[in-house]
């Protein structure tokens, strides 16, 4: 994470610094004040470091909240608001099978409970090279068009984030979308996707957030689903066997 100096926190300083001065001193302060907001700055090295970004380390960013009494949650990812309207849920629900019925425990939601970024989910999971493969995950949203092509990305969804690992024989992709689509219509629709492709599934839930996963040999996928405050679900989806 990086933010930008901004001219004007120099500027309230030199303001006040003012007081008492010369007309003449006057001068002199506003000329530098109009060069500073203007960016017109003749010191190349000062112009250097109004430009430039301060970078934060996030291992040491994630340690702020170490005194906390409960964990951080997962940090605002500029997802799609829950008052903005999603794009018209095309499935038709008689092309669905219903998924499995739901178990009240559910370990993946406590695991997935504090990730604060999709590789942090990735992590998580419980395929043996998630681990490995989530050290070397990359974001853009490039990677939502490389889930496997049983397990793509629900129609019409909104993107919110998109992550992925190819190399050293990762095939990890981990996407965050929006959907008009109720909770259960969403686990229908991968459920039925799942079984087709010769996954197995399982479900459960801690009454907030439920979880559809499987396996079909060393694939895996595990999709989150959670249901929107405005209506529709907010789902996290993680596979192993990108393409």
């Amino acid at each position: 994470m990086s933010f930008s100096l901004r001219p004007a926190l120099i500027l309230l300083p030199l303001a006040l610094a003012s007081c008492g001065r010369s007309s003449t001193d006057q001068q002199d302060l506003n000329s530098l004040d109009a060069e500073l907001t203007n960016g017109t700055t003749r010191d190349p090295a000062v112009a250097q470091s109004l430009g430039a970004q301060i970078m934060i380390d996030p291992r040491l960013a994630q340690s702020s909240n170490t005194d906390a009494v409960r964990p951080p949650p997962r940090p605002e990812t500029g997802g799609v608001p829950a008052d903005v309207a999603l794009r018209k849920d095309p499935v038709d629900p008689a092309t669905l099978k219903r998924a499995p019925a739901v178990s009240n425990d559910c370990p993946e939601c406590k695991s997935a409970d504090g990730a604060l970024t999709l590789g942090a989910l990735a992590e998580r999971q419980k395929t043996p090279d998630a681990g490995v493969c989530a050290q070397k995950i990359g974001y853009s949203a490039g990677w939502a068009n490389r889930l496997p092509a049983d397990l793509p990305l629900y129609p019409g969804a909104q993107l919110t984030e998109a992550a992925g690992a190819d190399r050293d024989g990762c095939r990890l992709r981990v996407v965050s979308f929006a959907s008009a689509a109720p909770m259960q219509k969403m686990l229908d629709w991968y459920f039925t996707k799942a079984s087709a492709a010769g996954y197995s599934a399982g479900h459960s839930t801690d009454g907030r957030q439920h979880v559809l996963g499987g396996v079909r040999g060393n694939d895996a996928y595990v999709v989150y689903v959670t249901t929107r405050a405005g209506g529709g679900s907010d789902v996290d989806l993680v596979s192993n066997a990108g393409r």
